[in-house]
Formats: structure tokens, C-alpha cells, sequence
């Protein structure tokens, strides 16, 4: 009975010892490689050039700046401007008043102050690329209006956020532009959409109750031509437009697919903003579909009971033109 107990013993106690010995042989030769890998050089990059170190910023180093005070001996009547606007406001802990002032934009001062003002010591927005000007206004304008000004159509025609915009003397204090109006500004550049807002027919935006940005985001949007408002044309104009927005039983093919197939938003001579006069506007794509395709000729303006002619010409009948939930209004009649 003691043998066979000693004989057990042992046949556990040989394989527990060799589980011991494999493990520690393990951790021997984990701990070696280790070693070794520490005390080897690390392998250089043959491909390409080593990599750059992080940009440190001049605004950052200590020492290199002057204060607006400095600023302000040379630059007064700027300053005097400068300080009506909402970079001014100190109050406001997003403006550059109150982190480092002029130098928030121009960067820091003193090699520009040493060197008896020579410009090219310090960051002068009209010596810089559009892109460079663009830069360094979205370091802070990057959200909501902002936010899609990378990549926008204005961006991408190379202009600049100081082509609008002016920092130290803003003719409107909406936007510090440099016009009085947002209009104003817009008709530098779109004369033809400036011109067509004077015809009979237009959006008020004389009169003052609409405006460009009414319509159009300047600094980008994800819709097309800059519109604020949904992801088509359509979307902008039933914003307002609501009774036009359907669905309807009955859907007029054109209405659905753009309304300036019809419209001119910006302006017409012809009632409703037509971009053509009614019946020909229709005639476009009603060639010969049951009524004649010319109704100017002799015979048509003598009949009597012509009305195509007068009046609201076509939709006299099809006065539903953008689209009719009646169960008869196939053809948009009343």
C-alpha cells in the first residue's frame, strides 16, 4: 500500500515539474528577446524623406509680441475702425480682441516693429494668396454659415473671405461688408441677376423685404447653386411656396422636375416671373396635343370663342397648371 502510494505521487510530481520547467524556459527566452530588442538600434526608413516635425507656430513663442498699443502708434486710424466692429468686442471671449488682438490675425509683431515696419516681417492679408487670406479666417469662421466654405463655389473661383468682407472699415455693420448692402455686394459680381431684380417681375428685394442670403448661402451649401435650403431647387422655392409643394394626384411633369423650367426667380417682364409670355411658355412642350399649335394665326384670333389669346391665356382652363388632387383634374382645369 506505501509503494503504491509513492508510486502516484511521483506520476504527478514529474509532470507538474515539467510544465514548471517549459514555462520558465518561456519567460527565460521572452525576457532575452527582449533585451535584445531594446539594446538594438531601430531601423531606419530607407523610402523616403524622414518625417517632418510638428509646425510650431509663431503666435505661441513668448517674446515676440507687442501688444495693440505698439500696434496702434502707426496703425491709429485703422484702429479707430477696427474697434467699431465685433473682432473688436473683448467681451466676447471667440474674438481676437480678446486673445491676442491685432495679432491674433497678423501674428506676432516685434520683427515687424524692429525692422521699422517693413511688411514682410508680419502677415499682410493683401501680400497673401486667396487661400492664404481664407485660411486664416476659418480658423474661427468654420461653423454653421461657414462650415462648407471649403470646397464652395466662391472658394473654388479663387476668391477670398476679404473679397466681401472688410476686417477694419466695414461699410455695413451686418457681416462687416464692404458695401453697404449684402445686394450691393452680390452685384459686383452677378450684374445679370442684378439686372433682371429691376424688371417688372421680380423677388423684392428692392424693396427690402428679401435679400441674396435670403435665398443663397455665399459661403457654400450642400444644395446647388449655393441654396440654403433642401438638396434641389424645388426645395428652396416651396419653403415659401407651400401650397405648391404636393403631392398632388395629379402632378404637372415640369413643376415636378424644376421650377425654373417655368420661373425666373431673380426677375421677368412677364407676370408671375414667366421666363416666357403665356401662351407660348405653354407651347414650348404643348406642340399640337388637341389644340392647334400656332393660335396667332388669322383664323384662330377671329374665332370668337377664342380666349388662349387673352386674359391668362392657357390657364383660363388649366388654371391647376402646378398640379390638382381633383379626381377629374388630369388635365389641371379647375
Amino acid at each position: 500500500m506505501p509503494s503504491s502510494r509513492a508510486n502516484y505521487s511521483i506520476g504527478v510530481f514529474i509532470p507538474l515539474l515539467a510544465v514548471a520547467l517549459w514555462v520558465g524556459s518561456a519567460t527565460t527566452a521572452t525576457s532575452a528577446s527582449d533585451t535584445q530588442r531594446a539594446a538594438s538600434p531601430a531601423p531606419s526608413k530607407i523610402e523616403g524623406p524622414p518625417p517632418a516635425a510638428a509646425p510650431t507656430l509663431a503666435v505661441t513663442q513668448t517674446g515676440e509680441r507687442v501688444g495693440d498699443d505698439t500696434c496702434l502708434t502707426c496703425h491709429e486710424k485703422e484702429g479707430q475702425a477696427y474697434g467699431k466692429t465685433a473682432h473688436a468686442r473683448v467681451q466676447d471671449p471667440r474674438s481676437p480682441a480678446a486673445a491676442q488682438g491685432c495679432e491674433t490675425c497678423h501674428g506676432p509683431g516685434k520683427a515687424h516693429v524692429d525692422a521699422d515696419g517693413d511688411k514682410t516681417k508680419i502677415k499682410v492679408f493683401t501680400a497673401l494668396s486667396p487661400q492664404q487670406v481664407s485660411d486664416t479666417c476659418v480658423t474661427c469662421h468654420n461653423r454653421q454659415e461657414h462650415a462648407n466654405w471649403e470646397g464652395s463655389a466662391h472658394n473654388g473661383r479663387n476668391l477670398s473671405c476679404v473679397t466681401c468682407h472688410s476686417v477694419h472699415a466695414p461699410r455695413s455693420e451686418k457681416a462687416q461688408l464692404k458695401k453697404v448692402s449684402v445686394t450691393e455686394t452680390c452685384e459686383t459680381c452677378h450684374r445679370t441677376e442684378a439686372n433682371k431684380l429691376h424688371r417688372s417681375a421680380h423677388m423684392p428685394v428692392r424693396e427690402g423685404k428679401m435679400e441674396c442670403s435670403s435665398c443663397h448661402n455665399p459661403h457654400g451649401s450642400n444644395n446647388v447653386r449655393l441654396l440654403r435650403v433642401g438638396n434641389t431647387i424645388n426645395e428652396t422655392c416651396v419653403s415659401c411656396h407651400t401650397e405648391k409643394r404636393g403631392p398632388f394626384l395629379w402632378d404637372h411633369a415640369p413643376v415636378r422636375d424644376n421650377c425654373t423650367s417655368c420661373h425666373d426667380p431673380h426677375g421677368s417682364n412677364n407676370e408671375r416671373l414667366l421666363v416666357a409670355k403665356a401662351p407660348m411658355l405653354c407651347q414650348r412642350c404643348h406642340v399640337a396635343s388637341r389644340h392647334p399649335a400656332t393660335i396667332y394665326d388669322a383664323n384662330q384670333v377671329l374665332v370668337s370663342k377664342s380666349s388662349r389669346v387673352v386674359g391668362r391665356s392657357c390657364v383660363n382652363c388649366h388654371a391647376q397648371i402646378h398640379g390638382s388632387n381633383h379626381p377629374s383634374g388630369v388635365v389641371f382645369t379647375r
